[in-house]
Parts: C-alpha cells; sequence; structure tokens
C-alpha cells in the first residue's frame, strides 16, 4: 500500500469555557497552534479531547470547527466510533459530508465485546463511508485488544481501512505491526513516550496529546529523524522527555490543559467530574517546561 497519512498527528484536547460549554474560539487558536508548528494532521473528538463527555451533537460542533479551521493545510482525522454500530455511522456520515479526510474509530467501549463482535462493528461502520479508515485500539479502555493478525485480517478484507492508531502500549505488538504488517496498513503509536523509538523503528508516525503542549519540539524529532540525523533527534527528544513523562505521569487531560495555559494558550479546565490538574502535578510540569534545551513562545 502507499500511505498517505504520515509524520505528526496532534489529538487535540477540547477547549471548554467557565459554563462548560465548548469555546470554539479557544479550539481554533489549539487548531492553529499545532498547524502552525508544522504537525502533518490534527485530529477531533479523540481521548484527549475528553470525547466521553461530549454528547454527539457536541462532537459535531468540534469535528465541523477543526475542519473549518484547518482548512485544507493539512489532514483533519475525525473521530467517529460511538457505543453503537448506528450512532458510528451517523457520526462517520457526518464528518466524511463535512469534508474530513480521514475517519477513527474507537470500540464500543461501554459494554466490553467479543473480538467477532468487534470486528463486525469495524466492518459496518467502514462500509457505510468512503474515507480512509483509521483503527483506534485503546485495550484499556475498551476491553478488546486488535491484536495484529486481526487488523491485518481487517486491512486486507476491507479497502478503506487504511491505518491504526495503536495505543496498547504493548512495545512487542507495535513492532508486528510497523515490521510484519506496513504492506496493508499504517500504524501510527498513540502512547506518547514511545513517540522517538517507533519513529526510529518505521512507524508512519505518531498521534501525540502531548503534541498540544509541545507540538514545535515533537515536530523536530520526526523531522530529525526522516533527514537521518538520529544524534540530532535524540538530543532534541532527551530535552522534551521530560515535560512528556510529566504529562503522562499525571492525569492526562488536566495535565495537557494546563500545559497549555502555562505555554500562552488557556483552555479551561477539564469537563467535571474530571478534575484540574493537582499543584504539585502542575509545578513538575513548570518545571520540566522551563527546563526545555529551547522554549518555545
Amino acid at each position: 500500500m502507499t500511505t498517505e497519512l504520515r509524520g505528526v498527528l496532534t489529538a487535540l484536547a477540547t477547549p471548554f469555557d467557565s459554563t462548560e460549554a465548548i469555546d470554539v474560539a479557544a479550539l481554533r487558536r489549539v487548531v492553529d497552534r499545532s498547524i502552525d508548528a508544522g504537525v502533518d494532521g490534527v485530529v477531533a473528538a479523540g481521548s484527549t479531547g475528553e470525547v466521553g463527555a461530549l454528547s454527539s451533537e457536541e462532537r459535531l460542533l468540534l469535528i465541523d470547527t477543526v475542519i473549518d479551521q484547518a482548512a485544507g493545510r493539512v489532514p483533519v482525522i475525525a473521530q467517529t466510533g460511538a457505543t453503537s454500530t448506528a450512532e458510528a455511522i451517523r457520526l462517520s456520515k457526518h464528518a466524511q459530508a463535512s469534508g474530513a479526510d480521514v475517519l477513527m474509530l474507537v470500540t464500543p467501549y461501554y459494554e466490553p465485546l467479543s473480538v467477532d463482535e468487534t470486528v463486525a462493528y469495524i466492518e459496518d461502520v467502514a462500509a457505510a463511508v468512503d474515507l480512509p479508515v483509521m483503527l483506534y485500539n485503546i485495550p484499556a479502555v475498551t476491553g478488546v485488544n486488535l491484536d495484529p493478525a486481526t487488523v491485518r485480517s481487517l486491512a486486507e478484507r476491507v479497502g478503506n481501512i487504511r491505518y491504526i492508531k495503536d495505543s496498547s502500549a504493548n512495545w512487542e505488538q507495535a513492532l508486528q505491526l510497523i515490521h510484519h504488517h506496513s504492506d496493508v496498513i499504517g500504524t501510527f503509536i498513540g502512547w506518547d513516550v514511545y513517540l522517538y523509538s517507533a519513529l526510529v523503528e518505521g512507524a508512519a508516525g505518531v498521534m501525540a496529546g502531548t503534541a498540544n503542549v509541545v507540538p514545535d519540539e515533537i515536530v523536530a524529532v520526526a523531522r530529525l529523524i526522516a533527514e537521518g540525523d538520529l544524534a540530532g533527534a535524540r538530543q532534541t527528544w532527551n530535552s522534551v522527555y521530560p515535560v512528556i513523562d510529566a504529562l503522562l505521569s499525571a492525569p492526562f487531560i488536566p495535565a495537557v490543559k494546563a500545559g497549555l495555559a502555562l505555554r500562552g494558550l488557556p483552555v479551561g479546565s477539564p469537563r467535571r467530574p474530571t478534575a484540574p490538574l493537582a499543584a504539585a502535578d502542575r509545578a513538575r510540569l513548570e518545571r520540566a517546561l522551563a527546563s526545555l534545551r529551547q522554549p518555545v513562545g
């Protein structure tokens, strides 16, 4: 296969105002922040975007706003998975009509399914649209792991299944996808601490929530690897890793929102019942950001 989608994709945070409504103006600034830093695509309504706390209509607003703000500058990946096949199809058809470039499907997560039920869900949604589809494997949430053999079988049978975001945190599985199945599917690693290693190993790319906070640095790592400058990439990765570690060591969504605020782009608090980042975690993140070799704006 020829993989068109490659590189660094930002899993966008969702800004809320003081009433917990989506802050559309701030969302547009979040989109621009990543695109201006040189990312290769942006993701609407993913896990970092608090998708589980959004109504279906809010998800549509989010997707439409991101598509409009991106304005064709980079591909937009719309996460349209749902807890029912019918709802996932409705969201997917809307995203396609609105101009999304790729659809990403998380599998139903309220009632864990069997692998056969999960495969049937994926096949039904993919058949309802014409866009490329990215599978979203996050077994800690869904209770179902899309193992490499199942992923390959799906990609071979269903023509528009082109990519997978693997957030299994299973490095052995990630390596199998990258090295044994890249002829049929492009692998994007969704576990941010694996970012450097995944790109060196030849992954199609990474989908990083941490790219909201440090997009310039993550893009620099990816570009240096692509250019073959592994020493430079490693130096840049070493400088940004403490920030990524601080973000991932705390509750992630509150940490990303705190990080954006610390970098000059406030996006409000997480939607309740998720609480803002604790003071100690915020202080650690602030120290990590302050220590960046080349702090960015």
